[in-house]
Order: C-alpha cells, then sequence, then structure tokens
C-alpha cells in the first residue's frame, strides 16, 4: 500500500516538470497539489504494474492538460512588443495581469543538490520555459516528457492514448518550433559576475553596473510591458526611474538555474520591504539579460523574508 511519504518524495520533481508546462510557480504548485490528492484518492488501486514515479508522471501529466483555468501561454515583455524608450517617470509604465506572465522558480524548490541543480540548469532557464509556452499544449507535453524527463515515445503514446507516430510527430513540431525561437546557448553559472552586480547594486554606483552589462543587454520588468535593450538606454534607466532603488539591501538566490537577487527597497533608515527579484543571464562575463520579477508574492514564493532589519539583515552570497 502506497503511503503519503512516497507520494511526497517525488513532489520536487513533480514541480518541476508542471512548472515548465505551465511557467509559472503557482500553477505547478496548484497542478502537484491535484496530482497528490488523485494519486493518494486512488491509492489502493495502484498495482505496481508502473514505477510510482512514472505513474505520478501520468497523473502530473493529464492534471496539466486538464487545467482550463490556466492561461494556455504566459509571456515575457520581448514576446508582446519591441524594445521602448525610458519614460518620464514610472506612472507612465503599462502593466497587464499576474497571469500574463511567466514566472521565476527557485532552484532550492526543485532540488537541495548542488549537483543536480546544476544538470537542471538548462531545462529551466527562462529563454526556454518562454520558449515551451509557444508550443500547443499536448506538444509541450510531449516535448517535456521526451526531451527532459527522457521518456520513450512508447511511454509517452501511452499516457497520452495516441501511437507512436503520432507522439514523434509531435515531437518534430515541437522541436522545429522551438528552433524557431531560438534560445541561445548552454551558460554556466557566473557567481563573481553575481557579486559584481550586488556589490555595484548595494552602492547603486550606476557607471559600476552599466560596465557589467553586454553592449545589447535587455531589461525587463513584468508586469510592466515596458522592456529596454542596450546600455544607453538601461543606463537611462538607473539614473532616472531606477534611481528608487538607491539604498536598497539585497539577499542572493538562485532562480531558473541563474543568479538572481532579491531586492528590498528602503522604508526607513533601519527596515527595507520586498521589491523585486532580479534573474541575470550571464555569458563571456558580461549580464546579458536582467529580469525583474516586482512584488511580495514573489518573495514568498522563494521562501524569503517579508522584510529586512537593521538587526537581522545577513548577506548570504
Amino acid at each position: 500500500m502506497l503511503d503519503i511519504a512516497t507520494l511526497d518524495s517525488h513532489r520536487s520533481e513533480l514541480i518541476g516538470f508542471c512548472y515548465r508546462f505551465f511557467g509559472c510557480y503557482a500553477d505547478a504548485e496548484d497542478a502537484v497539489q491535484e496530482t497528490m490528492t488523485r494519486a493518494w484518492q486512488h491509492a489502493q488501486d495502484f498495482g505496481y504494474r508502473s514505477s510510482v514515479r512514472r505513474w505520478l508522471y501520468a497523473i502530473a501529466t493529464n492534471v496539466c492538460l486538464d487545467m482550463k483555468k490556466a492561461p494556455q501561454r504566459r509571456y515575457l515583455p520581448m514576446d508582446l512588443s519591441v524594445a521602448g524608450q525610458v519614460p518620464d517617470g514610472a506612472a507612465a509604465l503599462e502593466t497587464l495581469p499576474e497571469l500574463t506572465w511567466v514566472g521565476p522558480i527557485s532552484d532550492e524548490v526543485l532540488s537541495d543538490d548542488p549537483a543536480e541543480r546544476a544538470a537542471l540548469r538548462d531545462s529551466i532557464r527562462l529563454a526556454f520555459i518562454t520558449a515551451l509556452q509557444v508550443l500547443p499544449p499536448r506538444q509541450r507535453a510531449v516535448l517535456i516528457l521526451r526531451d527532459v524527463i527522457t521518456w520513450s515515445a512508447r511511454e509517452c503514446a501511452e499516457l497520452l492514448n495516441t501511437s507512436v507516430a503520432a507522439v514523434n510527430s509531435a515531437l518534430t513540431r515541437a522541436r522545429s518550433t522551438l528552433s524557431d525561437h531560438h534560445q541561445g546557448e548552454s551558460k554556466p553559472y557566473d557567481q563573481q559576475l553575481l557579486v559584481n552586480y550586488v556589490t555595484a547594486f548595494e552602492a547603486y554606483d550606476v557607471d559600476r553596473l552599466v560596465a557589467l552589462l553586454a553592449e545589447d543587454a535587455k531589461f525587463s520588468m513584468p508586469p510592466y510591458t515596458l522592456w529596454l535593450q542596450g546600455t544607453h538606454a538601461i543606463e537611462s534607466w538607473w539614473r532616472g526611474p531606477g534611481e528608487v532603488c538607491r539604498g536598497s539591501r539585497t539577499i542572493t538566490v538562485r532562480a531558473n538555474g541563474q543568479p538572481a537577487v532579491a531586492v528590498y527597497h528602503a522604508v526607513s533608515s533601519t527596515r527595507w520591504e520586498p521589491f523585486a527579484i532580479h534573474v541575470l543571464e550571464t555569458a563571456h562575463g558580461q549580464i546579458e539579460a536582467i529580469t525583474h520579477f516586482m512584488g511580495a508574492g514573489v518573495f514568498r514564493e522563494f521562501n524569503l523574508p517579508s522584510q529586512l532589519t537593521a538587526s537581522t539583515l545577513v548577506k548570504e552570497i
């Protein structure tokens, strides 16, 4: 007889699977909770005709395909418009609802093993997650199962109640679509660049920050639709609306296999509150993209403090 502990031991990898499908941690959590509920309700029927892991993945896949309330696709600002110009003030920025946007995920949610996190890195990068959103749901499920989870075509066909030929056809179409949405080469985790970014950002030294950027770096801030490209535009932001970040304090985190910084804005001389998590995409010793995920809700998903104070501030670099 299955027990709850056995089912729960697979929770982290199922969160990763469902996150890849939805591009949103909250939807992934809902899907995994529903998966566990269905599994527990039918535990007495599980006859060990397959592994528990495979059985749970089958349930999770069907849950993902059945979750009609979840958006069929999520985006980053670069998917919806061309790069813009720095506005006169933050009040001029347009926003779209939360369900529009791809969200981040903490590496620690997926695994507490550094070696496993390194192996997962490419399949949870923001560029890959966003590209997956382009695919129709069944193609998305097939590609994740085949190319990430490494199921066989036969296993996928049995799960989806279709033929091996149909699975192979869906996989071919999915790979072709993803190749049209080039995600770039695999990038190593650059710890030193993260340290340099944190040091420059807390000092709010714009010259040093700009020096860390690739010439065509991208800068976005969901839920704001505006995004910027190039060192000149980003520097203009940092010297304009970005001045609200002066005096911030930070905690370094890991998000989507990439360096990331949780930024807390000063509300007094001794207290800082959650503002945004900056996810950095780096290559060749430079920052190629900074995606700012705004709001206290993201901090809760990362299990971060609801505030920092002068007496409790701890730097984790």
